[in-house]
Formats: C-alpha cells, structure tokens, sequence
C-alpha cells in the first residue's frame, strides 16, 4: 500500500522532503537489486553452460555492480547523515535587502 500523505505534498515541507528522499532511496535500491541480480545470473548462466567455463553475460559486470554499489552507498550517505532536513529559517527584515553594503548614503 502506498504511504499517504495528509497535506499537499510541498518539498518545502522538512517531512515530505524526507519522505520522498527515502522513497527515492528506497527505489534505487530496488533498481540495485533487479538490473544487478539480472546481470550476474547470465554471468553465471553462461559460466555454467559453456565448454570453457568462460563467464557469460557481459564482460564488465563486476564493474558495473562496484562503481553503482558506491554510488548507492554515497546515496545512503546523503539521505540518512547528511541532508538537513530543518524547516528553512525565515528572512527577517534586517538581513535581506543590504547587498554589497549599506544602503543609506552618508
């Protein structure tokens, strides 16, 4: 069942933000698991089948499955140590509007 949201989804919102950083998580992790389980069964397959022994499928599959392997944990990385899921501070009068320097002329 897919998971509901009460309110209008906003990615302004800190809780939606996490939710969809951890859905999208969670869905790269599935992609990991299917094209990658893929992968290595026709590397296996072919391995077993053949005279020679020789690994089927593609050549470059343990390749593939290591950089996206560090992709995914730097993914993780981000989603549960790093991202800053605080509301934004609202810009009060006395920061916004002052560009390079003061505005009043002396």
């Amino acid at each position: 069942m897919p998971p509901r949201w009460s309110r209008k989804p906003d990615r302004a919102d800190p809780d939606f933000r996490r939710l969809d950083d951890r859905m999208t998580f969670a869905t790269h992790v599935a992609g990991f698991a299917a094209v990658n389980s893929g992968l290595w069964f026709f590397r296996v397959l072919g391995e077993r089948t053949s005279e020679a022994s020789v690994p089927g499928g593609l050549p470059f599959t343990p390749w593939i499955t290591t950089i996206w392997a560090a992709v995914l944990v730097a993914h993780a990385l981000y989603v549960f140590a790093i991202a800053n899921y605080a509301p934004p501070a609202p810009a009060t009068a006395s920061q916004g509007g002052k560009g390079f320097g003061s505005s009043t002329q002396k």
